[in-house]
């Protein structure tokens, strides 16, 4: 199976989580190992996982259930990367992909909570897509839960959300500490008006304190922008 890969994003420190477009399908999949996978799988650290890479991951076995419908198991040792995509041709994969809202990809079962959106365990369809917006994201940096953090404030129907960001190039190697100046790189771009597309999936089940049930909360994984292109 080919895959362009458009989501990676932070996990606790030390691990990754990354998923792309099935070429043959234009669907989302997400590899999964029995563990998480460590971030030595990024192409930068000697592994094979970048945004804009076509990976092949080998056979591969579907294991996803309601809403990770996306994973599949793979071995390591059988992946290769086999393409490195444009600027032009990656838009194009992800532009084929995207969805002019929120429940366009994730469907009814994605409900607000607060100033997020969440999925209940065992429900939902979908747990990844790529969000084409009219509005310009906003990053914001502050205080969350005690620790300094990084969210985007979006517009989604008429209504605006706050969701976390996990997109792993706006973060330092320790996958905790933000990259301030790659922060600001991408907001001057926004505020120009430079074109984007999200990458948007569902956290794991995470109890949210003071929430009476874990939920999978929507979360930005990626940020995506038109730059660079004839």
């Amino acid at each position: 199976m080919r895959i362009a890969i458009n989501h990676l994003t932070r996990m606790k420190p030390g691990y990754i989580c990354v998923a792309g477009i099935d070429l043959d399908t234009g669907r989302h999949v997400r590899p999964v190992l029995a563990g998480r996978l460590p971030r030595s799988l990024l192409r930068q650290e000697g592994g094979v996982f970048e945004i804009g890479m076509v990976v092949d991951l080998g056979e591969v076995r579907p294991v996803g259930k309601a809403p990770e419908t996306e994973d599949v198991s793979f071995e390591i040792k059988n992946t290769r990367i086999v393409d490195t995509l444009d600027d032009k041709q990656f838009w194009a994969v992800i532009g084929r992909s995207a969805r002019d809202s929120f429940n366009e990809i994730f469907g009814d079962d994605l409900q607000p909570h607060g100033r997020g959106l969440a999925v209940s365990v065992n429900h939902g369809s979908a747990s990844l897509g790529c969000l084409r917006t009219n509005t310009t994201p906003v990053l914001i940096t502050a205080e969350y839960f005690g620790k300094e953090s990084l969210r985007v404030r979006i517009s989604d129907a008429g209504k605006e959300f706050g969701l976390s960001v996990t997109d792993i190039r706006l973060y330092e190697k320790d996958q905790v500490t933000l990259n301030h100046a790659e922060i600001q790189r991408v907001t001057q771009l926004l505020r120009k008006g430079k074109e984007s597309l999200l990458s948007v999936g569902l956290s794991r089940p995470w109890l949210k304190p003071g929430d009476n049930e874990p939920r999978h909360w929507l979360q930005l994984n990626n940020i995506h922008l038109k730059t660079n292109l004839s």
